[in-house]
C-alpha cells in the first residue's frame, strides 16, 4: 500500500473510531414504508408504493395515490391495487387518471402490463396472455388513450409492437417483427420508425420515413460495434444515437438517414462510455448526458437544466441528487437525495417557488452516520489491465487483517457503481470489508475492455477477481484465512469458479442464482434470447467449437475440486439461470460429502423479491459467513 493510501485509511479510522452497533438485518432489506414516488401529468396527484398486508398474506408493495396542493400531500392516501403474491416493482402515470404497472408470476419474468384507474380503482390487464412477456415501448404522452406495448404472443422468440387502448384493452398491431428485430425506436409522435436487428454476428439499424412504409437497412456493423438509437431529433428527421463507430467509447452523435455513414458528434468523454441522454418533452431540447467514472457524472446541454440541478444541490448539500419524475409542465419534480451511506430521502420540488417538501426517508432505521464510506479503488491485473472497483471498510475498525467478502457483480456485461448498496452496508455493519470489482467485460469502460472478456469466463475474467483478492492481501487489509466470496447470476458463476479453480483462496462462498455449467446454461435460455444466441456463442463459447474450453471452465464439471463451505440460493421459476444449474452442483457435492447448504424458493425467479424470502436468504448468508469467517 502506498503511503498516501495508508494515510487515507488511517484518517478514516481516526475520524470514526467508534464501532457502530449491529442493526437488525430486516432493517437493511425491508421495503420502504413509502417509496417509488411519481407525479400525475398535471402535478395534482402523487402516486407511490407502500407495503400492505391483505387477506392475512405477507405485506406486498402496492400502489397508492394522494392529492397534492402546492406540491404538498394533503388528505388521506388511497390504495389502488391489491397484489398479494409479489411486490409491484414499478409503475408510472399515463396522464392524470391512469397508472400503468407490470407484474409477473413467481418470478418467471413473463410480465403482464396492467392499467388501474386512479379515480375508480378499476384494474385492467392489457396483456391477457399466458407464458408471454410484455413491456411498454412508448407511453405516448401526447395520446391520452393509448400506449405502445411489445410482447411475444405471436412468436415466443420475438416481440411485436401494438398500440393498446388503456381504457378498453383494444389492441392494434403497428410493427410486426420479421424474426430478427431485437429493439424498436419511436419518434416524438409515437410512430415506430427505427429498429435494431440481430443476424448472427451482424447488427443492422433499420429506418423508415413513415410508419406505413417498409423498413430499409441504414447501417450494418459487426455486433461489437454499437449504433444504438436513443431518440429522434425534435423535427423527427434524424436520430440521436449512442455510437462507438470508429472509437472505443460510446458517444452521443446524430445520424442523418440520407447520409448514414456520417456521424455528427454531439458529446463524448474519453474516460468512459456515455450511459444515457435526457431531454425535455415540453421544450424539445436535449438536457443532460449521464455517465459514470468513479462516481456518477452529468454533462449539461441546457442552461435551465443545469440551473435546476445546481439549485437542488445547494438545497441538499452532502448528497447526490437525481430527478426521478416530473409533471407535464416540467415545473414540479420528484427528487432523490442519496449518497454511498444512505438511500436518502425523496422530495417534491416546485421550481416556480423554490419550495422543497420532504415526502419520505427511504430507510430511517439505518443511520447514515453509522454506515461505511464506499471508496473507489484501482489495481492492476496480472496481464497489465487496470481494474476499477469499490472498497467498503467496516466503520470503526482498523483496516488491517479484516475478514473480507469479495462481491463480483452479475451480468457479466454490467458494472458496479458508487452509491448506496444495502448488501454492502449490511456486510460492513457485520464487520466485513467488501470488495467489488469491475473485471474485464464490465460495461462503461469502452469496447476494448468489453471485448477483453470474450471467451474468458473462468479464465482472465476470473483472474481479475483473484488479483483483486491478492491486492487486498498485499495491502494488509484482508486476513488471507478469512476471505469469502459472494455473487449473483454471473457473480454466482464467478463464486463457483473461484472455489473450483482457486480452492485455497476462499474460506466460504455464497452462490445466488449462479451459472454452473456453460453447456446446460446456454441450452435452457428463454426463447426470446434465441436471436442473440450466436452472439452468446461468440462472446462466451460455442458448445461444439469451444467444447474443451467450456468443459474446463464449467464448475459443475469439476466439483471434485471444491472443498470450500458453500451456500447456494435459487429461485425455482428462474427463466435465465435454470434451477438445474444449482441442482447439479448440490447433488454432486452431497454425493462427495462436501458441506453445502441449499435454499430454494418455489415462488421466486432470478433473485428473491418477496420480503420474507429476502430475510431468510440474508439470515442464512450472515450465519454462514459469521461461522466460517469469524468477524
Amino acid at each position: 500500500m502506498s503511503n498516501t493510501r495508508k494515510q487515507t485509511f488511517n484518517a478514516q479510522v481516526e475520524s470514526a473510531p467508534r464501532v457502530p452497533k449491529k442493526y437488525p438485518l430486516q432493517d437493511f432489506f425491508r421495503n420502504p414504508e413509502r417509496g417509488f414516488f411519481r407525479l400525475a401529468d398535471d402535478g395534482k396527484t402523487l402516486g407511490f408504493m407502500q407495503p400492505v398486508s391483505l387477506d392475512g398474506q405477507p405485506a406486498r408493495m402496492n400502489i397508492f395515490v394522494q392529492a397534492l396542493n402546492d406540491a404538498e400531500p394533503v388528505g388521506e392516501a388511497r390504495r389502488l391495487t391489491s397484489e398479494t403474491a409479489r411486490d409491484i416493482s414499478n409503475f408510472f402515470w399515463k396522464g392524470n387518471d391512469i397508472i400503468l404497472y407490470q407484474k409477473d408470476f413467481g418470478g418467471d419474468e413473463n410480465f403482464h402490463v396492467l392499467a388501474v384507474n386512479a379515480r375508480t380503482g378499476v384494474v385492467r390487464d392489457l396483456t391477457l396472455f399466458d407464458h408471454v412477456r410484455a413491456g411498454i415501448e412508448d407511453d405516448l404522452p401526447d395520446d391520452p388513450d393509448h400506449v405502445l406495448i411489445s410482447h411475444n404472443h405471436r412468436d415466443p422468440q420475438v416481440f411485436d409492437v401494438y398500440r393498446v387502448n388503456v381504457h378498453t384493452g383494444a389492441s392494434e398491431l403497428v410493427a410486426e417483427n420479421p424474426g430478427n428485430v431485437v429493439g424498436w425506436q419511436t419518434d416524438h409522435a409515437g410512430k415506430v420508425r427505427a429498429a435494431i436487428t440481430s443476424d448472427g454476428l451482424e447488427t443492422t439499424l433499420l429506418y423508415r420515413d413513415e410508419e406505413s412504409s417498409d423498413f430499409v437497412p441504414l447501417i450494418t456493423t459487426d455486433y461489437r460495434t454499437s449504433v444504438s438509437p436513443a431518440l429522434f431529433t425534435f423535427d423527427d428527421r434524424k436520430l440521436y444515437a449512442l455510437s462507438n463507430r470508429g472509437r472505443d467509447k460510446l458517444a452521443l452523435v446524430t445520424i442523418d438517414p440520407a447520409r448514414p455513414d456520417e456521424e455528427t458528434l454531439v458529446f463524448a468523454t474519453d474516460e468512459v462510455d456515455l450511459d444515457a441522454v435526457g431531454y425535455s418533452h415540453k421544450r424539445r431540447v436535449l438536457t443532460v448526458a449521464g455517465y459514470q467514472t468513479d462516481k456518477p457524472k452529468r454533462h449539461y446541454f441546457d442552461a435551465e437544466t443545469e440551473a435546476l440541478y445546481r439549485q437542488l444541490e445547494a438545497k441538499l448539500p452532502g448528497y447526490d441528487v437525481a430527478i426521478q419524475g416530473m409533471n407535464r409542465e416540467e415545473d414540479t419534480f420528484i427528487v432523490a437525495a442519496y449518497n454511498d451511506r444512505t438511500p436518502g430521502a425523496r422530495y417534491v420540488f416546485q421550481a416556480t417557488t423554490g419550495a422543497l417538501h420532504k415526502l419520505a426517508e427511504i430507510n430511517p432505521a439505518i443511520p447514515e452516520a453509522d454506515m461505511s464510506p464506499v471508496q473507489p479503488v484501482r489495481y492492476v491485473s496480472r496481464d497489465g489491465l487496470e481494474i476499477n472497483g469499490y472498497l467498503t471498510l467496516p466503520a470503526g475498525r482498523e483496516p488491517r487483517n479484516l475478514p473480507c467478502i469479495v462481491n463480483p457483480h452479475g451480468g457479466p456485461w454490467a458494472r458496479d457503481g458508487w452509491g448506496y448498496n444495502p448488501e454492502v452496508q449490511f456486510l460492513a455493519n457485520r464487520g466485513f470489508a467488501v470488495l467489488q470489482m469491475n473485471f474485464r467485460g464490465s460495461t462503461g469502460y469502452g469496447r476494448k475492455f468489453w471485448e477483453a472478456s470474450f471467451g474468458q469466463w473462468g479464465l482472465a475474467m476470473q483472474d481479475d477477481i483473484t488479483d483483486g483478492v491478492r491486492w487486498l492481501i498485499e495491502q494488509g487489509i484482508a486476513d488471507p484465512a478469512r476471505i469469502g466470496i459472494y455473487g449473483g447470476s454471473y457473480g454466482g458463476y464467478a463464486t463457483l469458479a473461484g472455489i473450483t479453480f482457486t480452492p485455497d483462496l476462499y474460506a466460504a462462498a455464497v452462490d445466488y442464482v449462479g451459472v454452473s455449467n456453460l453447456f446446460t446454461f446456454m441450452n435452457t435460455i428463454p426463447p426470446y434470447w434465441k436471436p442473440l444466441l450466436d452472439k452468446m456463442h461468440d462472446m462466451v463459447g460455442h458448445p461444439e467449437r469451444d467444447r474443451e474450453r467450456l468443459e474446463a471452465t464449467s464448475p459443475a464439471l469439476h466439483v471434485d475440486r471444491i472443498r470450500t463451505p458453500l451456500l447456494i440460493a435459487q429461485g425455482a421459476q428462474d427463466p435465465r439461470v435454470n434451477k438445474a444449474e444449482s441442482d447439479q452442483v448440490v447433488q454432486a457435492l452431497r454425493d462427495r460429502g462436501v458441506e453445502v447448504q441449499y435454499l430454494v424458493k418455489e415462488n421466486e425467479g432470478h433473485g428473491f423479491h418477496n420480503d420474507e424470502n429476502k430475510f431468510e436468504f440474508y439470515e442464512a448468508m450472515e450465519a454462514f459467513f459469521v461461522t466460517h469467517l469469524r468477524p
